[in-house]
């Protein structure tokens, strides 16, 4: 199933949850003007098809302490296919990584960092990121603010 293939009440439910992940059917039902069975069925079959591939709490990061933000770029002296997969197994491990992305440009991978603070951060890049396979290269920018996150229920 693709983009495609959904019509007004697949991307209502979509919109629905992405907002609010721990609605009832019911009350999901009610939202989107279907009753709760269609619904259900729309629901499961987004679930099967892996248009909804699963349900999780989101934590507010500040609460927790980890306010800083930083993106690195990553450089690496390796790019084949071994090197990347070897790269991109290491990363996984590292739990401050947020998010990492392979990139078309002049560097390799783009990384958003949460730490608690610059001094956790150069922990974190000096002991981790700096040894990961393949790495050549980094260069830091560390974010003053967030303007806008989470933003996937936009789209719908």
């Amino acid at each position: 199933m693709d983009a495609s293939e959904l019509d007004q009440f697949d991307k209502a439910i979509l919109r629905v949850l992405v907002a609010e992940g721990r609605i009832s059917i019911t009350e999901l039902a009610g939202r989107i003007g279907l009753s709760k069975s269609p619904t259900q069925a729309r629901l499961r079959k987004l679930e099967r098809e892996g248009v909804i591939s699963g349900y999780r709490a989101l934590v507010d990061p500040i609460r927790l302490g980890l306010d800083h933000v930083s993106f690195v770029e990553v450089s690496l002296t390796d790019t084949r296919e071994s090197a990347l997969a070897e790269f991109n197994a290491a990363v996984k491990r590292i739990p401050e990584i947020e998010q990492v992305h392979l990139i078309a440009g002049n560097f390799d991978y783009l990384m958003k960092i949460r730490t608690q603070d610059m001094q956790d951060y150069r922990r974190v890049l000096a002991e981790q990121i700096s040894t990961l396979p393949h790495v050549s290269k980094t260069s830091t920018y560390v974010a003053m603010e967030a303007v806008k996150e989470n933003a996937l229920s936009e789209v719908f």
